[in-house]
This record gives C-alpha cells, sequence and structure tokens, in this order.
C-alpha cells in the first residue's frame, strides 16, 4: 500500500510541477504563492487535498485542467470520425476505464514500433518508414474512442469539520426530527461533566455523527439520544460509555466551535472590532439582570452559522444593531426573545463588535457568577 501512494503522489508532483504555469492560469485562480515554484515530497500535504481554499486550490485546478483536456481530445476525435460522443460521467463516478489513459514504454512505444518499416541499403544509413495512418487509427481506437465526457460540475472537494454549513445541516434536523431546547440546568450539568479537552471532542464527534444522519434519514424525536447511537449507529463500542452517557438528551445546543482554540477564526474582522469603556459598563448591567444564557447561545450561532461566509457583509452589515439583527434572527426561527433581553441590552452595540460582544458577556458571566 506505502508504494501504491508513493507512486501516485510522485505522478501529482510531475504533473503538477508540468503543468503548473498552464493550469494557473485557466479559469480556477491561484495565488501566485502556490503555483511559483516546484513540488516536492517535502512541500506541505495540502497541495494533495483538492480544496476550494489554499495550498488545496492547486489540486482542485490540477483536476479541473485534466478535466478539460480530456474533453478536448474527444471532440477532437468526434470532428475526425464525424460522430457525436453523447456518454457522460460525473468526477464522483469517474474510475480509471473513463480516462485517456497510457504508459508510453509500455503502451505507445510498442504500438509506434510494430508499425515502423526498416529498409538498409549498402553504405548508408538504415531508413525507418512509419505508417502513420494506422499509427492514428490504433491510436484512436485503443486509447480514445468509448471513452465518455466528463462533467466538471460538482468537483469533489475536502471539507473540513468546521467548514461545514451547520446552518444546513439544523434545518434538515428540524424538517425530520422535532427540536426542543434544552434547559439551561442540563446545558450547565452538561457542560460541567465534560471536564477535559478530549471529552469536549470526543463528545462533539459523536453528535456530528448523529446529526449527519439525522439530517439526511430523519429518526423518533423520543429517542434518547446515546440509544440512538448504540442501536442505531452501532458506535457503542468506539465510544467512551462515559460521553455516551452525558449525551443522553443532546441533539444541537453544544457548540461546535469548542473543539477548537479560536472558535471565531473564520468570522470577518468587520465584526471582531473592539468595545467602549462605556459598552462594557452597560454590557455589565445587562449581565446583572439575568436570564441571558438564551441569549447568548443564539448570539454563538449566529455567529459561526452565518459571520463566517464570504462576502456576509453584504448581507449583514457591520454598522446594523446587534440586538436589532439577533432579534430578527430569533424572531424568524420562532424563539421567543425575552422581555428582560429587549429592554436592558445595549442598542448602541453593533454587528461589526459582536465577536468582543460575546467574549466579554460570556467572561464577564463566568466571573458574576464566582
Amino acid at each position: 500500500m506505502r508504494v501504491w501512494y508513493e507512486k501516485r503522489v510522485q505522478i501529482f508532483l510531475n504533473t503538477w510541477n508540468l503543468l503548473r504555469v498552464s493550469v494557473a492560469t485557466n479559469e480556477i485562480k491561484i495565488p501566485e504563492d502556490f503555483w511559483r515554484e516546484d513540488l516536492d515530497l517535502d512541500s506541505n500535504l495540502q497541495y494533495l487535498l483538492p480544496r476550494r481554499q489554499g495550498p488545496g486550490l492547486c489540486s482542485t485546478a490540477l483536476l479541473s485542467h485534466l478535466v478539460a483536456l480530456h474533453n478536448e481530445l474527444l471532440r477532437s476525435v468526434d470532428r475526425h470520425t464525424g460522430e457525436d460522443t453523447s456518454y457522460k460521467v460525473s468526477l464522483s463516478e469517474l474510475t480509471e476505464l473513463h480516462v485517456i489513459r497510457y504508459e508510453l514504454e509500455k503502451d505507445l512505444l510498442p504500438l509506434v514500433l510494430s508499425n515502423c518499416q526498416y529498409s538498409l541499403e549498402r553504405g548508408k544509413e538504415t531508413l525507418s518508414e512509419y505508417d502513420l495512418p494506422k499509427i492514428q487509427q490504433q491510436v484512436l481506437t485503443r486509447f480514445l474512442q468509448g471513452k465518455p465526457l466528463i462533467t466538471l460540475t460538482g468537483i469533489p472537494t475536502l471539507v473540513t469539520r468546521h467548514e461545514r454549513d451547520y446552518d444546513i445541516i439544523f434545518k434538515m434536523v428540524k424538517g425530520n426530527v422535532s427540536q426542543e431546547r434544552l434547559p439551561s440546568l442540563t446545558l450547565t450539568a452538561l457542560s460541567r461533566d465534560l471536564q477535559s479537552y478530549s471529552e469536549v471532542c470526543e463528545a462533539l464527534k459523536a453528535v456530528e455523527l448523529a446529526l449527519g444522519f439525522l439530517s439526511m434519514t430523519g429518526g423518533d424525536s423520543q429517542m434518547a439520544l446515546v440509544c440512538y447511537l448504540e442501536d442505531m449507529l452501532k458506535m457503542g463500542e468506539q465510544t467512551d460509555p462515559h460521553i455516551l452517557k452525558l449525551l443522553f438528551a443532546q441533539l444541537r445546543d453544544f457548540p461546535p466551535s469548542l473543539l477548537f482554540k479560536d472558535p471565531f477564526s473564520g468570522v470577518s474582522a468587520e465584526y471582531q472590532q473592539p468595545l467602549e469603556e462605556e459598552q462594557k459598563r452597560m454590557l455589565q448591567g445587562f449581565i446583572s439582570k439575568g436570564h441571558i444564557d438564551t441569549w447568548l447561545l443564539e448570539m454563538h450561532e449566529f455567529l459561526l452559522l452565518n459571520l463566517g461566509k464570504p462576502h456576509v457583509s453584504d448581507t449583514y452589515r457591520p454598522h446594523w444593531s446587534v440586538k436589532e439583527t439577533l432579534s430578527g434572527y430569533m424572531d424568524r426561527k420562532e424563539v421567543e426573545v425575552l422581555p428582560d433581553v429587549e429592554a436592558s441590552f445595549p442598542d448602541e452595540i453593533l454587528l461589526s463588535q459582536i465577536v468582543e460582544t460575546w467574549k466579554f458577556t460570556v467572561t464577564s458571566q463566568q466571573e458574576w457568577m464566582m
């Protein structure tokens, strides 16, 4: 298996190094830093993983370029033969049998040499005569005819855990399984019992797996989550029993961002402006009123699901009020905004300050409870 991987990694490196300049000028724009120099075995692994951003753009763009070359060759064959290739496959269905492939020394050279005649005259060099029409016909029939066109829609790309669109996943889960908000006491007990970073990671892994299945297949809303994981997904042997006990009722309220040291690293700097001292004072007054857990959870969800998307400032203007924007978000979800929140959360705080608002509120709340 190691040899298999080494061979294919080397094929990728050789192909990229030969075509990188052509690929960089293709329809997928790649930052110059990624394609300016050749790659080798010491290069970052991310170059191998097809992505929509970062070094992974290189493998995505290379794949797109090779598909375009493949289709161009087949259309040339169609023009030569007068036929029309209607057979198409998507990249997700692609196999080695579908693509134009050959090895120079094993396939192409023997074909050319088998159609070569040599003549030798006294006192002269050996003359080689190639039967070009026959070579062309054999290349066409052996390597090109019968191959399908490849559709470029939906190039498979790697999506990391924190790049998943939880907004869509949560909506699909809600559509398949009726949801109820966890009581504050349950949330507090859950966060208290998950004492270590590794426990948080394992709990999130289990919940995310359940979310993925529930969003596609649905389930019984009255079934305990631990039973769903153990009986339906057969995860009893793979997951710490202690973790499963902690997940007895949870389906969505534990923030996915707790996996990461900086939960808002993907949020634009436009929403991470600092708070003024007067705004901090007003927030402390808001915190002293209590009953802010739901508001904080909704703010956290709104941050992660909406403000990490490209060009988000076109939809959520940084100069908008946090209270008005978040209240509208909760209204659309049919989640009640408590009167105390409506009355005491500062109107002056803007979306441009929402990250610092959430951090300051959470920290101050913890200090207030100590």
